[in-house]
């Protein structure tokens, strides 16, 4: 498989990771909201909350240094 192929095939399932973290990111604030409006403590869920976001983080670090070799393959700039 040409490296191109590949840093393509690596960007669509980084798109995918990305995707499902948002997801579940909102969802956790979802029921952080939910937990509050019900008088609940709510720190673990916004502890997690807050991991997630830092692996969303991540997440966008590894799609850029994806958009960077491809376009070191494609000799451009990103």
């Amino acid at each position: 498989m040409p490296q191109a192929s590949k840093e393509r095939e690596d960007l669509a399932q980084a798109d995918q990771h990305i995707a499902e973290g948002e997801a579940r990111l909102a969802e956790q604030r979802r029921l952080i909201g939910q937990m509050t409006e019900n008088g609940q403590d709510s720190a673990e869920a916004e502890k997690l909350a807050r991991s997630f976001e830092e692996t969303l983080e991540q997440f966008y670090v590894h799609r850029q240094l994806i958009l960077n070799e491809i376009a070191r393959q494609e000799g451009s700039e990103p």
